[in-house]
């Protein structure tokens, strides 16, 4: 009896593991257990990557391999310039006013986390806390350490300096595992604070919740609070493009929030999205389905021949399809299945494109509204459509699947985008022509300045090409500290 109850308990022993995403060679003495009887050694705050590499060496020579960059048909994680003319060129218009008008690149590995917010021009001397908030593994104990003072402490001066003396590591082994027991946790408390106030009992979710919630507290949309520059999501009405803009018209609204910066083209108080994933994927057949994030972009692997692990590569199922898509739909041709995903991507990256044109053509018919003296009250009508273009648009262009994680979901946005913009152009239209203004020319002109950012070579210079004479800056001097 009793050496069938040792046999049960390291089965057991072995399931928790592998549902956690640590199954190895790890030692029974160093192995950690859901149970609390044993543990991994290290202690509750450690930080460094390094620290699991013996521990889990199969796990972390996985996790090497986000240090891979390669590119896919429409992403991958090479480090390339979003303004390039085959990614999204009309950007350094679009944001305008905005540091992502001066450097916005294509995501690459979690490993270049900490590398990639250090350098990127976009972080300045008035940057906050916050923008290192899903960047580095000192996040968490720094939070505890510093409080509510964390999130509007100023980047350059104390945060970066801080995280460096704690022997910070990017994106990694602390931020979704426990380091005594390596049970899936949250460490980033928006991510909690945004599912409670959206009515989400959180005190005991599930290992499939979990796996998708590690990936939820960081893949998601986000704003800085007025008050304290803490990062909060706007979920409370739900995660819909359009229950989201509601939720900023409204309770963002409120609490002092308005605008995330001024476009330097149209003088339209905007709105920047950042890579909502977990909402998109929440939204999507997937998602619906209670497929996690980790079941795709996370499926298990042979290594050394015959062990299974949970691969911590993160990266695109295209590159794993076998084992990612494979897991479920094992009966259909993977090259088939292929093809479906490159046909849904292909569709939503036309439309998207279609819509980042029109709407970046709405912003300067404002611009022209501006400069021609039309009436207030008809100026800010306008500027709410190109408000709602650009929203509609960019939280599809900012999420990172192409529009695979929610298809439907994502053309519909794009198509409210285009109806949005061309709203403020029609209107623009009406009243410019009141005025007297040469229509055929306006529109020449659009293109020559279209053309002039797309033919600048110097990616930092491309947002000086976006205004000129006939397009004058029209955003306050007073500098917006952007997001991150």
């Amino acid at each position: 009896m009793g050496r069938f109850r040792n046999g049960a308990y390291l089965l057991l022993l072995a399931l928790i593991l592998i549902i956690t995403g640590c199954s190895s060679n790890v030692s029974s003495e160093k192995t950690a257990s859901a149970a609390g009887k044993k543990t991994t050694g290290l202690s509750a705050d450690e930080i460094s990557n390094e620290a699991f590499k013996d521990l889990f060496p199969l796990q972390y020579n996985s996790y090497k391999k986000n240090e891979k960059m390669e590119d896919t048909t429409y992403g991958g994680s090479v480090k390339r310039s979003k303004y390039d003319a085959d990614k999204e060129p009309l950007l350094p218009i679009l944001f305008n006013g905005y540091g992502f008008a001066t450097e916005y690149n294509e995501e690459r590995g979690h490993t270049y986390a900490l590398e990639d917010i250090r350098n990127v021009k976009r972080i300045t001397d008035k940057s906050v806390g916050s923008c290192y908030t899903c960047k580095s593994t000192a996040v968490p104990k720094m939070i505890e350490e510093m409080g509510d003072s964390y999130w509007g402490a100023n980047f350059n001066k104390d945060i970066w300096p801080k995280g460096v003396a704690m022997g910070h590591s990017p994106i990694g082994c602390s931020d979704c595992h426990d380091p005594k027991t390596m049970d899936l946790r949250v460490t980033r408390p928006s991510f909690y604070k945004a599912l409670e106030a959206k009515g989400v009992d959180t005190s005991n979710p599930t290992k499939n919740d979990m796996r998708s919630y590690v990936c939820g507290q960081c893949h998601v949309e986000y704003y800085f609070a007025a008050d304290t520059s803490e990062v909060t999501f706007p979920w409370t009405k739900g995660f819909k493009p359009e229950e989201m803009y509601e939720y900023y018209s409204t309770i963002a609204k409120e609490k002092g929030f308005e605008k995330d910066w001024i476009s330097n083209i149209s003088g339209t108080p905007m709105l920047k999205s950042q890579h909502p994933e977990y909402e998109t994927h929440s939204s999507g057949t997937h998602g619906k389905a209670n497929v996690s994030c980790a079941d795709c972009h996370m499926p298990y692997e042979r290594v050394d021949g015959k062990r299974k692990i949970t691969s911590h590569w993160w990266t695109s199922p295209l590159k794993t399809m076998q084992t990612s898509c494979g897991q479920c739909h094992g009966d259909r041709d993977i090259d088939k299945l292929k093809d479906r995903v490159l046909e849904i991507q292909e569709a939503n990256v036309r439309a998207l494109h279609e819509a980042q044109d029109i709407s970046t053509t709405s912003h300067y018919y404002v611009n022209k509204m501006i400069t021609s003296s039309v009436s207030q009250d008809k100026i800010k009508q306008a500027q709410e459509f190109v408000r709602k273009g650009q929203w509609f648009w960019d939280i599809i262009a900012a999420e990172n699947s192409s529009g695979f994680h929610n298809p439907q979901g994502s053309m519909d946005s794009l198509r409210e985008s285009v109806v949005q913009s061309n709203k403020a152009i029609r209107l623009a239209t009406e009243e410019l022509v009141k005025k007297g203004v040469n229509m055929e020319e306006l529109d020449k002109e659009i293109d020559k300045v279209k053309k002039a950012v797309l033919d600048e070579k110097v990616n930092e210079k491309k947002k000086d090409a976006a205004v000129n004479s006939y397009f004058p800056a029209q955003a306050p001097a007073i500098p917006v500290v952007p997001k991150k």
